[in-house]
């Protein structure tokens, strides 16, 4: 049995990379986080599955250029070996429509045990 603490950690540096993946504007990096069953909530819409979160994501991505997304005061409010519930604050800046943006808001994701890693079930993103 893997203790709290080291589950955190490791769910943690997951999100981190998963940050990571979305600051670098690149659709492959971002999708192997994401589990094929995933649901999606943003403030713009619901999408369910791969292929409509894909799709959700790549027009972010077209939509803010140069994003900066930064995820801040990470909690854990249930860490098992197998399913993980993270809230978070998150902070975005880049360029809309050729000028300077930026945003803040709440999230919180499902991240389960999948294919060998963690995956994210559920991602809600609200501003």
């Amino acid at each position: 049995m893997t203790d709290r603490t080291s589950l955190e950690s490791e769910l943690a540096a997951f999100m981190g990379e998963y940050e990571r993946a979305n600051n670098s504007h690149k659709i492959s990096r971002v999708m192997p986080f994401i589990a094929e069953d995933a649901v999606y909530w943003f403030s713009d819409g619901s999408h369910r599955g791969i292929e409509e979160i894909r799709s959700a994501i790549e027009k972010t991505f077209t939509k803010i250029l140069d994003e900066v997304y930064e995820i801040r005061d990470l909690e854990w409010p249930v860490v098992t070996a197998d399913v993980a519930v993270c809230r978070y604050r998150f902070t975005w800046s880049g360029v809309v429509d050729g000028e300077q943006r930026s945003g803040q808001g709440r999230g919180t994701n499902l991240i389960v045990q999948q294919e060998g890693g963690w995956r994210m079930l559920h991602e809600h993103l609200s501003s």
